[in-house]
């Protein structure tokens, strides 16, 4: 099955945006899935100055890229967040951090996802991959004991700060997919569920397939393509390699920084992990997904370099795997 591969620009914001499209066109990229932050993507600009959106794709012409989504993964995470504190204001750009209320936060956060869909819209692009943030990921070690009602009202939170976003997403004709990821609303299969109900299903809402975050949580990124096939809206591929099995290295990793190999987790190049990547693209073969595959290209043992080029190549192949097995077909299809 033919899709676009794209190159997710978060970990390359260091440089600037067109740099990156040379970059990706040298390697043989389809396009980019471009990152709200860096210089790759500026809501307020692309809003403000009607020329800023006609060059971004002056650029990317140049260089026979395209673009099929673009992510704001930093801002989406302070609009449900409980607490909003310094890691916030290290990631948010100032005007949204302001004065740092949290409550101030979450809203201008909100305002700016809302925005987020109408610069999606003038860009051209019809999905918007992030976070939401979640107010009570803090209660996940489950101690001390978490009332079912405090969950409960997680969710309310969730529901009652998106749905308006959502709104609006809906009134310009873009949908949003959520990354299934630790700190989330929804970080892994039953959250997810718990996710969807809270916002009735409404179509606007979707969910961004990253198998890495789902592997060392020891949830099958397999399964997880079957069950919500109607959800996924974007497929980004980044690998993860767990570590654990000589008593130290637990899979909450001790706060211990990336690539240390203390750590029972780590995020390693696209084919050199613990993702079945062969039995991912069958299902996603299986479900019809058409859209692109973006590289999260994170290694912080490996020059990246030499791993998104050779991300690319792998990817490539995966790409072109012909109709589904018998298995999965099956697996889709029954009851």
């Amino acid at each position: 099955m033919t899709r676009p591969v794209t190159l997710f620009t978060g970990q390359w914001a260091d440089l600037p945006f067109e740099e990156v499209c040379r970059l990706a066109s040298e390697w043989g990229y389809d396009g980019l899935e471009i990152a709200c932050w860096g210089d790759h993507f500026e809501v307020d600009k692309a809003l403000a100055d009607d020329s800023y959106i006609p060059r971004k794709l002056e650029t990317l012409e140049k260089y026979n890229l395209k673009v099929w989504t673009i992510s704001n993964h930093l801002v989406g995470q302070a609009v449900c967040d409980n607490p909003i504190d310094e890691r916030h204001k290290g990631i948010l750009p100032a005007r949204i951090w302001g004065d740092g209320d949290p409550e101030g936060v979450r809203q201008r956060a909100a305002e700016e996802m809302k925005n987020t869909a109408r610069a999606a819209a003038k860009l051209g692009v019809k999905t918007v991959v992030g976070f939401t943030g979640s107010s009570i990921w803090h209660t996940v070690a489950m101690f001390p004991p978490v009332p079912p009602s405090m969950i409960e009202a997680g969710y309310a939170d969730f529901a009652d700060r998106w749905n308006p976003i959502l709104d609006v997403f809906d009134e310009v004709g873009v949908r949003f997919a959520h990354e299934v990821h630790p700190s989330e609303i929804a970080y892994d299969y039953h959250t997810t569920v718990r996710t969807l109900e809270a916002i009735g299903r409404r179509p606007a809402f979707g969910l961004n397939w990253d198998p890495s975050h789902m592997v060392w949580q020891g949830v099958d990124p397999v399964g997880f393509i079957l069950d919500f096939a109607d959800r996924i809206y974007h497929v980004d591929c980044k690998d993860t390699k767990v570590r654990v099995g000589d008593g130290r290295r637990g899979m909450l990793s001790s706060h211990l920084p990336w690539a240390d190999l203390r750590r029972g987790w780590d995020f390693v190049s696209t084919g050199r992990g613990d993702v079945p990547w062969e039995d991912c693209f069958r299902a996603l073969n299986a479900i019809g997904y058409e859209g692109p595959i973006s590289i999260e290209w994170e290694d912080a043992g490996m020059d990246r370099l030499d791993g998104a080029p050779e991300a690319l190549a792998y990817i490539r192949r995966l790409n072109a795997i012909t109709p589904p097995a018998a298995a999965f077909d099956a697996a889709f299809s029954s009851d």
